[in-house]
């Protein structure tokens, strides 16, 4: 065969691998101009195979990734371009064309196990969200990783001391790290090690709580009436995601929701006849909910004209493929963007959900129908609001010595 022939059948070749992979985008409804940016991607791949001489029954996602990244020439958007070759191996991978990704290590195989194991006991005995299940075992594997690197894992060698180290390297960053719950997903993990029997004492025990302000000194901080109609006009005026984000946004500034109950929502929990739908709160509270008219016409309006076909049966998507739900930070960076662009500070989702409750206490509804409302579980949750409700407190207030009053 001459290297005329030769190269010509490997054309052909990748042309039919191309169509395959091409009804596979198209399957999971990536766009026209996306699957053209991927197939433009695999033929420069096709070309740097060809010259280092790799067969593709020898590729595999991370030798793809290899060839983009480290090639002289630029390759389109670098990072983007050994995301499409990576996944385009493992297309050729699930079809038995080219090699799957290196085989495990015993070591990820025991971690993979740990983890398999560690998760069912959240979800079937503590009775944990998947997102809360997801935030345990992350900072589960960072400690693990922080302790042991590569090296097998041995439980009964972790020390308090260990323990110390991490939270302290957490928190002493340059850069202040305010996420309060790393101890609280460190003792779950170490309360389950115990009870298995891995490690001899309760490490739980020796994990330190973050300080902080007390929660009953705290005032809530909330945005004024004003401030979220701003946002919420912010909102309305960003395309092509105004109709969702509007949506998004009004269901937390009317109602309180949660970004993760947002998230949540699905198709099926809208019921338009009884004017309700069904929020799928913490500690998997499910619980119907009246939906007000303006809220109701917005997200009418976004699943007629904004929401893309798809078989998904989550409310809110991704615009662009593959058509999957949005992340809670997805949901929170809508509500930084829009703040930003009116000259509020950053705040996050959950400021909304604040706003909403003052709003109600500023509009004559009690403390009790505040709690409903926001579907809080404590009375406690819900008093924090009272401080906030300067009409109320003025009948309390004692006049000043000398004053008129």
């Amino acid at each position: 065969m001459t290297s005329t022939t030769a190269s010509d059948a490997a054309d052909e070749y990748l042309e039919r691998l191309l169509d395959g992979y091409r009804a596979e985008l198209e399957r999971v409804n990536y766009s026209k101009a996306t699957i053209e940016e991927y197939q433009g991607a695999v033929r420069r791949l096709w070309q740097i195979m060809r010259a280092r001489g790799v067969r593709v029954v020898d590729l595999t996602p991370n030798l793809a990734g290899d060839l983009v990244r480290h090639e002289p020439t630029r390759v389109g958007r670098r990072p983007y371009a050994v995301t499409i070759a990576r996944r385009f191996a493992g297309f050729l991978a699930a079809r038995g064309v080219a090699k799957p990704s290196i085989a495990p290590t015993a070591r990820e195989l025991a971690r993979a196990e740990l983890r398999r194991e560690y998760e069912d006991y959240l979800r079937r005995q503590r009775g944990l969200s998947d997102r809360t299940i997801a935030d345990c075992w992350r900072f589960a594997d960072r400690f693990l990783t922080y302790r042991f690197g590569e090296a097998d894992t041995a439980f009964s060698a972790i020390t308090p001391r260990d323990v110390a180290a991490f939270l302290h390297g957490l928190y002493s960053r340059k850069a202040p790290y305010r996420d309060k719950t790393p101890p609280t997903h460190l003792r779950n993990f170490f309360q389950y090690l115990f009870k298995r029997g891995l490690t001899q004492g309760n490490l739980a025990l020796c994990v330190l709580s973050v300080a902080q302000q007390p929660y009953d000194a705290r005032l809530p901080r909330h945005l004024t009436p004003a401030q979220v109609e701003a946002v919420l006009a912010a909102v309305r005026a960003e395309e092509p995601h105004s109709r969702r984000n509007h949506a998004m946004v009004l269901l937390q500034a009317r109602l309180g929701l949660r970004a993760p109950e947002v998230v949540a929502m699905r198709l099926d929990d809208l019921d338009w006849r009884r004017g309700e739908f069904t929020v799928h709160g913490k500690a998997r509270r499910d619980e119907a909910v009246p939906l007000p008219r303006d809220v109701g016409e917005a997200i009418a309006d976004y699943l007629r004209h904004g929401r893309p076909e798809t078989e998904h049966r989550g409310v809110f998507l991704r615009l662009l493929p593959p058509r999957r739900g949005l992340s809670v930070p997805a949901v929170t960076g809508v509500v930084y963007d829009a703040c930003e662009r009116v000259g509020l500070p950053h705040i996050g989702a959950h400021r909304l959900r604040r706003s909403a409750a003052s709003t109600m206490l500023a509009g004559g509804a009690s403390l009790a129908e505040v709690g409903e409302a926001l579907r809080q579980r404590s009375a406690t949750s819900t008093a924090i609001y009272a401080k906030v409700d300067r009409t109320r407190l003025a009948a309390l207030a004692r006049p000043w010595p000398g004053s008129a009053r």
